[in-house]
């Protein structure tokens, strides 16, 4: 069975489903915010998106291949490149998530906005 290749309205759909999050351009690209920080933008030249992963996620879940960090500081503060179109629905879903729970004020992660990921 072939997979599926995800698009960038797959990340925003899966983006936006997270407890108050809400797009808004960033540069000239989406981003992806909740309270005001951004947790996701989403590149229009090539199929990836940058996440903000807690460095400890960023290190754990870095692959090499779907995953790498953003170069210089920014990578080593836990911006990862994600490329989408390697990666299961299920993984970017937690990975969005991750990024979601890393930037979301304590209200939402104490249970008021938590939704299955």
């Amino acid at each position: 069975m072939l997979a599926v290749m995800l698009t960038r309205e797959d990340v925003r759909a899966a983006a936006l489903a997270l407890p108050e999050a809400y797009e808004e351009e960033h540069f000239d690209v989406p981003s992806f915010r909740v309270a005001k920080k951004i947790f996701c933008t989403v590149h229009q030249d090539q199929p990836r998106i940058v996440l903000k992963l807690d460095p400890d996620d960023q290190h754990n879940l870095v692959d090499g291949v779907g995953l790498r960090p953003v170069d210089g500081a920014y990578g080593r503060k836990g911006w990862t490149y994600a490329y989408f179109e390697s990666l299961e629905a299920d993984r970017l879903a937690t990975l969005l998530r991750l990024a979601w729970a890393t930037v979301a004020p304590k209200r939402l992660l104490n249970g008021g906005g938590r939704s299955a990921a």
